[in-house]
């Protein structure tokens, strides 16, 4: 066996003989880290003709002679988690879950066992907790039922050979790594979570599942700047990411797909948690607008698309007097660069000065709106805040807003427009270019439509 020295991008897992302050590949910095790699000694002619047989080295094939693959899916029990893997876990699938310590990851992956331990063999294997911190999870969450899952396998380790054995031993169905930063292999040289150890724990995994058959989530843990931790490479390996987002000191949580070969990237699940675990919750327009103040100004309701759902969201803004030389803008819940825009958009085609305020933007409960349909009701916010009036506690902002100053069209009307009426919403402002077939199916509501942030402005202040 020869042991060297290389350096591996955390980015994108490219090798150099000696350190880089930038990755050639990906354009990173400061992503090299020291790795030592073992490897063996070159094989034989005979050996590597042994390898080749007993690989079974397959000829290329017409696309039209090749059979599909089944796309059968487990239901985990959790249908707001079925939404969002695209409708159930696909056999042989490889799910990496990632979110912050404490969010819940291995709550309600411990809850799925639970779910899906009934006529299928369930493994669950923990590097970070004790098997008897595992029992009093599990009796947390469960209570007496867990005496009868039978089918429901715990075992802590960390080496990746004894974790592959355990697998061979119970051949189950569904398997949860946590995590994948606590396996190692021990003919690499290397502390558990390095670049090296990762990936090759992770294909070891991920290749036992596609020949097996063998669903697998796998957790990841993730950086102080919210994206998962180890090699970059890693998303690339795996069928679906997931990412918990929200508060630990909130209640509820928002589980969403940023990568999903068997489904939707944008759909999401929102979840509460309680003392038995995470509950699904059916209504989560309900749960962001429950509590908010009534004619409150410099607060605006908007709907936003979340995949193939309509949630109504309440974006709060305060704009005061800055004793500052340069104002400040905060954002929560909203990105503060679009918030820049806004707020100049404002300030040249709306005629209110915020160059002398501080603003502040808050989306309410955690939510993060990433799509540009709530634009103006950032700008309604702010504008409501300067002018201490009260947009209304019955009308909905929909729109894009432009560098002109125009609103601009957004996908999906009606369906924002339905989830409001279903809400108790009676108002509607929409961009004027959005054309909507069946108007008269809303009943007794009214629908403004505005060209301009201007128009915008005087239809609610």
């Amino acid at each position: 066996m020869k042991a060297k020295t290389v350096y591996i991008c955390s980015e994108c897992g490219f090798e150099s003989a000696k350190w880089l302050g930038k990755c050639p590949d990906c354009g990173s910095w400061n992503t090299f880290e020291e790795s030592v790699v073992t490897k063996p000694a070159k094989a034989s002619k005979g050996a590597q003709g042994t390898l080749s047989g007993a690989r079974g080295i397959s000829e290329p094939v017409r696309l039209s002679e090749l059979k599909a693959a089944s796309d059968e899916r487990y239901r985990t029990g959790i249908s707001e988690f079925d939404r969002v893997l695209g409708g159930g876990l696909v056999t042989g699938s490889v799910v990496l879950v990632g979110g912050d310590p404490g969010i819940g990851k291995s709550t309600i992956l411990m809850q799925i066992c639970f779910n899906m331990c009934a006529g299928r063999r369930v493994l669950y294997i923990t590097g970070e907790e004790s098997l008897a911190q595992i029992r009093m999870r599990a009796e947390r969450l469960a209570g007496d039922a867990i005496s009868s899952y039978e089918s429901l396998f715990v075992d802590a380790k960390t080496d990746i050979a004894d974790v592959l054995e355990s697998i061979s031993r119970i051949k189950p169905e569904v398997m949860v790594i946590d995590s994948i930063q606590t396996m190692y292999r021990s003919d690499i040289s290397g502390a558990p979570g390095g670049v090296s150890q990762v990936r090759e724990c992770a294909m070891l995994i991920i290749n036992r599942a596609k020949t097996e058959g063998i669903s697998v989530f796998l957790v990841g843990h993730v950086t102080k700047e919210g994206s998962l931790a180890g090699p970059r490479v890693l998303e690339h390996m795996v069928d679906c990411v997931l990412y918990f987002e929200g508060e630990q000191r909130l209640n509820h949580r928002v589980l969403r797909a940023v990568k999903n070969r068997y489904g939707s990237t944008n759909e999401i699940g929102v979840f509460e948690m309680g003392e038995k675990g995470l509950a699904e919750v059916k209504n989560p327009s309900m749960l962001t607008l429950s509590g908010r103040p009534e004619n409150a100004s410099g607060a605006a309701i908007t709907c936003a698309m979340e995949g193939s759902r309509p949630i109504l969201s309440e974006v709060q803004a305060l704009a005061t007097q800055t004793s500052f030389a340069v104002p400040r803008r905060m954002c929560a819940g909203f990105d503060y660069n679009r918030a820049s825009l806004i707020i100049a958009v404002l300030e040249k085609h709306a005629g209110i000065s915020l160059s002398h305020r501080d603003v502040y933007i808050n989306v309410v409960g955690g939510i993060r709106l990433i799509e540009p349909a709530a634009d103006m009701a950032v700008a309604l916010a702010v504008a409501s805040s300067v002018k201490n009036a009260p947009l209304g506690d019955d009308i909905i902002v929909i729109g894009e807003l432009g560098l002109s100053g125009e609103i601009r069209a957004v996908n999906a009307i009606s369906q924002r427009i339905s989830e409001g009426v279903k809400m108790g919403f009676k108002r509607f402002i929409i961009p004027h270019q959005n054309k909507l077939a069946g108007a008269s199916d809303f009943g007794d509501v009214q629908i403004y439509r505005a060209k301009t942030i201007a128009q915008a402005l005087a239809l609610t202040l």
